[in-house]
């Protein structure tokens, strides 16, 4: 959607919604003067809860994140219903159940159906409270909560409310709760052609055993030994996350990093031939795999974002290609490991983060219903983005069409 001051500062204004706002932030934006704008609004208007929800993400997108979250509360405790109408007449209503939390506590579904016929109904629920005996009407429901410590209550109370819904609903919340790290390894163990290491969820007094050489490390890791990737419980997107060759640097990390419990593994070297890391992040739609970034770095932990994608044109080159031969080429060599996944995790929609052994087993790192996908980079100079996104969100709402019907 478009939007401006004027549009901004009225009283109960629609939802700008994520989407709008992360695209602008994408693009370097500065939105404090948004920012400014809704704040001013929501203390001229302190019951438009739309100004709260749009003020909250853009505290989340300039770095606000407890501020973000404050003020989401109050959004949610003046209206849990959020509408996002279709930019295009004539579709189906997605009822997405949501829970309260950042960016990535929830799918980032507006992406999947920016400028399409979709109209959006947001339900943010929460663990502690009631939940509605009514809810806004709709064709399909999508429960929208991902996994992580803080969703867990959520997520299995909302097996019982949805048991028996009376509408197709996509992503049951008990195949979510699978997506845990440790549940996500436990799950797929034993795929043929899969390689995950197993992720085990550990104390901080065990490891500080480790670190001081009265522990094996194989006592708490069955599958491998040093060297091991150690992270935080509820550690996302890199955070304190490190490789560990040694119980001496285990000891200095403890000493840096706060937290009773942490995700240890073994680590996996996946280096292609040319001594660089390689990671696809891939949308498996029902079933059906799509790419949605391919990622170059000479550092194992990837991100796309520094990668160095833009600064390589020999990198964007290799992407593309990838991309243009993603269909004949990775889906074809691990058509059958993503059939297992698939059955093994029974979500219609899933985001996984994964590579390329060099035995060509497929590597998982993550694989859950959060992962951003989107089609915000720059078209001059990611020409070769927007054909293989709009194939993702075509997917996407042919999936939907086939759960209505």
């Amino acid at each position: 959607m478009t939007f401006d001051a004027s549009t901004i500062g009225q009283h109960n204004a629609p939802l700008i919604g994520v989407a709008p706002l992360m695209r602008r932030a994408f693009a370097g934006e500065d939105l404090s003067p948004i920012g400014q704008a809704l704040l001013q609004r929501a203390q001229t208007y302190p019951n438009d809860a739309n100004a709260y929800m749009d003020f909250s993400t853009v505290l989340q997108l300039t770095g606000n994140r407890d501020d973000a979250l404050a003020v989401q509360s109050e959004a949610i405790m003046l209206q849990p219903r959020y509408t996002i109408p279709a930019a295009k007449p004539g579709g189906p209503t997605l009822l997405v159940l949501m829970g309260p939390g950042d960016l990535m506590a929830n799918t980032p579904v507006e992406f999947l159906v920016e400028d399409s016929d979709v109209t959006l109904e947001l339900l943010y629920l929460r663990a502690d409270e009631d939940f509605p005996e009514e809810v806004p009407d709709h064709d399909v429901m999508l429960v929208g909560v991902a996994e992580s410590e803080a969703n867990q209550p959520l997520l299995a109370r909302l097996i019982e409310y949805t048991a028996n819904w009376p509408r197709p609903v996509l992503n049951r919340p008990q195949q979510i709760r699978m997506t845990s790290r440790d549940g996500l390894s436990a799950a797929l163990r034993g795929l043929p052609q899969v390689e995950m290491p197993l992720s085990v969820r550990t104390t901080l007094g065990a490891l500080k055993a480790v670190a001081a050489g009265t522990q094996p490390i194989e006592s708490l890791l069955p599958d491998g030994g040093f060297p091991i990737i150690v992270r935080p419980l509820g550690s996302h997107a890199g955070t304190n996350l490190e490789k560990i060759d040694t119980p001496a640097a285990l000891g200095a990390y403890l000493d840096k990093v706060a937290g009773p419990q942490f995700y240890i593994s073994r680590f996996v070297d996946y280096r292609s031939a040319d001594g660089m890391f390689r990671k696809y992040r891939v949308a498996l739609i029902d079933g059906v795999p799509y790419i949605c970034h391919y990622a170059i770095s000479q550092n194992w932990m990837i991100h796309y974002l520094n990668a160095g994608m833009t600064e390589s044109a020999d990198k964007r080159a290799e992407e593309a290609a990838e991309m243009a031969r993603f269909e004949q080429g990775f889906a074809v060599r691990h058509q059958a490991a993503l059939a297992a996944i698939y059955a093994r995790l029974g979500m219609e929609y899933l985001g996984i983060d994964c590579g390329e052994m060099p035995n060509g087993d497929l590597l998982i790192f993550e694989a859950d219903n959060a992962m951003i996908v989107h089609a915000m980079d720059p078209e001059d100079m990611f020409p070769y983005k927007a054909p293989a996104m709009r194939k993702v969100f075509t997917a996407f709402r042919q999936l939907l069409a086939k759960s209505v019907g």
